[in-house]
């Protein structure tokens, strides 16, 4: 059965997954790159830009797996782009250039419709714009019995955990505060919702903590 899971998530000590004063230029808000500096040296992440090497530690072994058995992708609009509104330019097509790094169906959560992109590499951008529910349905029937990545943001994430729709979570904390901004737990009963800490491990810039249903 297919599960839906939250992988190599990066949050601060005081629970921010993004930081305060969110621009175009900042989509993570201020020192919100911070968060990442686990992931920036590991062998998946100079994978994924297109350089050689990388570090093979802990931090490594766990953005790796996060790849492991996903049929099928979940993004909120957000994290696809810049772009706010309708679609005024449909030449916008991610960040990730011609080959991203999904490899596999990306449902994009938006309030505006778009036609499917079909990307190099085997991914292809579907635009989901009746809600969460609707789309995680679109995205176990396009997963063929795999899991399905939520990638996020942080309030995307929050919405598919209140209504208890997450299965797996890790979760990378950072060794920072941020004070202010987007908090992944502010107001959710993690508890009530049947969740609990299956794993924490140490590694070389963050803590990894895994929480399942």
């Amino acid at each position: 059965m297919s599960r839906l899971r939250v992988e190599s998530f990066a949050i601060s000590l005081d629970g921010y997954g993004a930081g305060p004063n969110q621009t175009l230029d900042n989509p993570l808000g201020l020192r919100g790159e911070t968060l990442h500096n686990w992931f920036f040296p590991t062998l998946t992440f100079n994978k994924m830009i297109g350089k050689p090497g990388g570090t093979t530690g802990i931090d490594e072994k766990f953005a790796s797996r996060g790849f492991n058995n996903i049929g099928a992708n979940i993004m909120g609009r957000n994290m696809f782009g810049p772009i706010r509104g309708p679609w005024k330019d449909e030449d916008w097509k991610g960040w990730w250039g011609p080959n991203p790094p999904y490899h596999s169906p990306v449902f994009v959560l938006t309030h505006h419709a778009r036609e499917p992109i079909v990307m190099e590499g085997g991914t292809t951008f579907y635009f989901v714009t009746d809600g969460i529910e609707s789309a995680l349905e679109k995205a176990k029937k396009a997963a063929g019995g795999k899991d399905i990545r939520l990638n996020g943001g942080t309030s995307v994430i929050r919405q598919y955990l209140s209504k208890g729709l997450v299965d797996y979570m890790h979760l990378a904390i950072s060794p920072v505060l941020l004070g202010s901004g987007e908090n992944l737990f502010a107001g959710l009963d993690l508890l009530k919702l049947g969740y609990s800490v299956k794993e924490t491990v140490n590694g070389e810039n963050a803590t990894h903590v895994i929480i399942e249903k």
